[in-house]
């Protein structure tokens, strides 16, 4: 595999509908820059922002990679910018896996193997793996060595209204279309979380209902929060407690009748394996836009080893990186489902000439060689609001 040039597209998204809707009290948020929303501690764009990248080869076919990045691309661009794409061009390039592995120990022993690097080597990563398949002429799940099911299941994630009584009709809506399951955006003080629970499951009871805590609670309001939820069979917890807290989620396992999830802040094989080897998860959530595709392979099968399924997160990414979670899934026996942003999706299919073949209770897997997707580049110039382009020179 001889790669000829790579192009970095930092994109901002300009749309209707923000990422998690409105604030809780109806105002819309700002137009410009970032915000937090509390009680989150995160920082929030009012835009979808991301990286792409784009790789070719001497033979002019393209493939397409992308990191979660929602606040701040710039940083991981400059990664991509300053070191890992001139790495990249400088070194004869087998192929995805091998490439991987010569990138990741580029910054390893100065702690580097997580956060804006990770992020970086992770868009890289997916867009090598896009080009060797579309060489191979096959999809990417075809690639890495076939389907264990050829729709994947969703969740939906997020009831994007700022008042109780609409997250509920909006559930109902949901689960009338088809929908099986609904995480609700937690993290508002248990009674809050809780009484959103009662108000979707009685709009919509056969509608499984799970809640993601953003990571907001300390041990005693977690531990609570987990067994009221447990006694109404919710599906999981999603991040109850600080992200760096193995200890007290394992505690929170341990004493828990309901599913723990994590991940979505983890980016390496060595993280999870500590969170796994502690049973501090229940369910396992890599993000592939922050792992990578050969990582998250890597990651599913430490999980399959500690007897733990794996549910792939996905948040404000667009176009390739839900076309690579959709492959990644339905490859994974471990695999329960995936993570359905209806807003994110609408966006993502917009630069895309076709869109994803969907509907509220599942993917079907793109069936085009690597992604499977065709990005329309006159998008991605649209919204680009920073690029660079990289090419091999002629002594490498």
């Amino acid at each position: 595999m001889r790669i000829e040039s790579v192009v970095v597209h930092v994109v901002a998204v300009r749309h209707g509908e923000a990422y998690l809707g409105p604030r809780r009290d109806g105002s819309a948020p700002g137009d410009d820059g970032y915000e937090r929303r509390p009680p989150w501690r995160s920082m929030y764009s009012s835009r979808f922002e991301t990286v792409l990248v784009e790789v070719r080869d001497d033979a002019g076919t393209v493939g397409w990679g992308e990191a979660l990045a929602p606040v701040g691309p710039q940083v991981v661009a400059a990664v991509l910018d300053t070191m890992l794409i001139p790495a990249l061009l400088a070194t004869p390039v087998a192929g995805p896996r091998a490439a991987w592995a010569f990138l990741r120990d580029l910054m390893r022993e100065r702690g580097h193997l997580v956060g804006h690097q990770a992020d970086a080597l992770a868009a890289l990563d997916m867009a090598l793996w896009d080009l060797h398949a579309r060489r191979l002429g096959v999809p990417l799940s075809t690639a890495l060595g076939g389907r264990v099911r050829d729709r994947v299941p969703v969740y939906i994630s997020g009831l994007p209204e700022p008042q109780r009584d609409a997250r509920a009709a909006l559930a109902r809506d949901w689960w009338e279309r088809g929908a099986t399951t609904v995480k609700l955006h937690g993290g508002h003080g248990v009674a809050e979380d809780l009484a959103d629970v009662d108000a979707v499951k009685t709009a919509a009871p056969g509608l499984a209902v799970a809640v993601d805590a953003h990571w907001a609670y300390g041990a005693a309001d977690a531990a609570r929060l987990a067994r009221e939820l447990a006694a109404r069979d919710a599906a999981f917890l999603e991040a109850p407690l600080a992200p760096e807290d193995i200890e007290g989620h394992r505690g929170l396992v341990a004493g828990s009748e309901i599913t723990i999830a994590v991940g979505e802040a983890l980016r390496h094989r060595h993280e999870f394996l500590a969170w796994l080897a502690a049973r501090a998860m229940g369910l396992a959530q890599p993000d592939v836009a922050r792992t990578g595709v050969t990582e998250a392979l890597v990651i599913a099968g430490i999980a399959a080893a500690h007897h733990t399924p794996v549910a792939l997160h996905h948040s404000v990414c667009l176009a390739p990186a839900l076309a690579a979670g959709i492959h990644l899934s339905a490859v994974l026996a471990e695999a329960l489902f995936f993570e359905y942003q209806p807003t994110t999706v609408d966006v993502a299919e917009s630069m895309t000439a076709a869109p994803f073949e969907r509907d509220p209770s599942g993917f079907s897997v793109p069936g085009g060689p690597g992604l499977g997707i065709v990005v329309d580049p006159g998008w991605v110039a649209h919204h680009c609001v920073q690029s660079s382009t990289h090419h091999r020179s002629d002594a490498s």
